[in-house]
């Protein structure tokens, strides 16, 4: 297990490319932990995690996801510029890798959807789920384990949440595939600090760059 916070910020790559091979109890335990211990608006909690394994439900869910892909976000992608940092080459590779999580995401071993229960979704909301996501992807990076936080299934919003079976006032934020990643860790791939800080004013140079 790395315990090294800076090097596994640094290299919690989305991990699309998931082994079958089934995730130990203990270690989702230890993953939700994290989530559970994240900031959120007036430590209300109304955070609930769905941790899914049934091949059915994951199924279901997963046709909506293939749909969302490979009928609007995929080819909005390919008809697009690199993303900021990347090459032609790097960026067809990441599309790559989102088109095989597009086909296969119902046979990453274990997912974990964060859902927000009762209240009103604003554009706030997220404010007391994503925290709680984003120290799952850094504790997955920890104990060895892929992931990827993705929204995709979204887009058929109802019918994927449906499948999933929530109640009522409950909704989802995301999917957490899981899994022993395929591919390596490595440095993610970011645009340098000074194309993206400003200074005390809109457009201002920060002139620590």
């Amino acid at each position: 297990m790395n315990t090294d916070l800076f090097e596994i910020i640094r290299t919690t790559r989305s991990m699309r490319r998931l082994k079958p091979d089934p995730v130990p109890p203990a270690l989702i335990r230890q993953i939700l932990e994290a989530g559970t211990s994240a900031p959120n608006g007036g430590n209300m909690q109304t955070w609930r995690f769905l941790v899914i394994r049934d091949p059915a439900i994951k199924a279901a869910v997963a046709q909506s996801y293939r749909r969302a892909w490979h009928e609007i976000v995929g080819p909005r992608y390919r008809s697009s510029a690199p993303a900021p940092g990347s090459s032609r080459e790097q960026f067809e590779r990441m599309l790559a890798a989102a088109e095989h999580l597009a086909d296969h995401l119902h046979e990453a071993p274990v997912w974990i959807v964060p859902c927000l229960e009762g209240g009103i979704h604003t554009r706030t909301s997220g404010s007391s789920i994503y925290p709680a996501v984003q120290n799952m992807l850094l504790a997955a990076r920890a104990l060895g384990l892929g992931a990827t936080l993705t929204t995709l299934y979204l887009l058929f919003e109802k019918e994927a949440e449906a499948a999933l079976g929530l109640p009522d006032g409950t909704h989802s934020y995301a999917i957490l595939p899981i899994g022993y990643p395929l591919g390596k860790f490595g440095p993610v791939g970011r645009t340098a600090l000074e194309d993206v800080v400003f200074s005390d004013r809109w457009g201002e140079k920060w002139p620590e760059a």
